[in-house]
């Protein structure tokens, strides 16, 4: 383990900096790349690289666009990750890369300018009830991603295969493949609010399912087998 992907610890998030977006959805275990440019952004960016480098990407709740520049509501459970890239350009931009670590829970705001800050908690997955199905329907994912990779990375081919292969547990082969193929924000936020691996995972292989269908490609049994 790499301090990039070191855990995070509850005091980590009790004064956590917020970077609200309105589309992205940062998974645990995922990379998120961005271009700051705004002065509010900027400052955030500059703390926290001089700080632990963690800070969570909270998406902006429908009908921010009339409070954009205030503190227009937000999405309860957000992403949490550390920078590991960092360029400062010479106007004084960031672009940036975000590594996933954590799901968070926003208790409150706190006082804080020109950008936000909450105190959070971390949330926890329950991981050790999918063991059994995890190990059953690992082959049949990697196989179902593979058959699906050609249509979906055309750079990669190899690419889903790859996030199947190398996730360590059901919840974060679920995560990787939902930041890989999953386009719609709103469904993106539902399954980051999900903290049930298999019913994650579950709704990721009906993606999936849809997707070869689509293309053509043979497919594995039906997703509600996963239980």
């Amino acid at each position: 383990m790499s301090q990039d992907d070191a855990p995070l610890a509850p005091a980590d998030v009790a004064e956590l900096p917020l970077f609200p977006l309105p589309e992205a959805v940062l998974f645990p275990g995922t990379a998120l790349p961005l271009h700051v440019f705004e002065p509010r952004y900027r400052k955030l960016i500059a703390d926290v690289l001089r700080g632990k480098r963690v800070l969570g990407i909270a998406r902006l709740r429908p009908g921010f666009e009339q409070d954009y520049y205030g503190r227009p509501p937000l999405f309860e459970v957000c992403g949490v990750g550390r920078v590991i890239k960092d360029v400062a350009l010479p106007d004084g931009r960031f672009n940036v890369v975000v590594l996933g670590l954590e799901r968070a829970r926003i208790v409150e705001e706190l006082p804080f300018e020109p950008y936000r800050v909450a105190r959070a908690e971390l949330l926890s997955s329950r991981e050790a009830h999918t063991a059994l199905a995890w190990s059953s329907w690992y082959p049949k994912l990697e196989q179902l991603a593979r058959r699906l990779s050609p249509h979906v990375s055309p750079a990669d081919t190899e690419e889903l295969g790859r996030l199947v292969r190398e996730a360590p547990s059901a919840g974060a082969c679920a995560d990787r493949l939902a930041a890989a193929l999953i386009a719609d924000a709103d469904e993106r936020q539902r399954l980051l609010e999900e903290l049930d691996p298999t019913e994650r995972l579950t709704r990721v292989l009906a993606r999936l399912h849809e997707l070869a269908s689509t293309f053509g490609a043979a497919a594995s049994p039906p997703a509600s087998e996963l239980n």
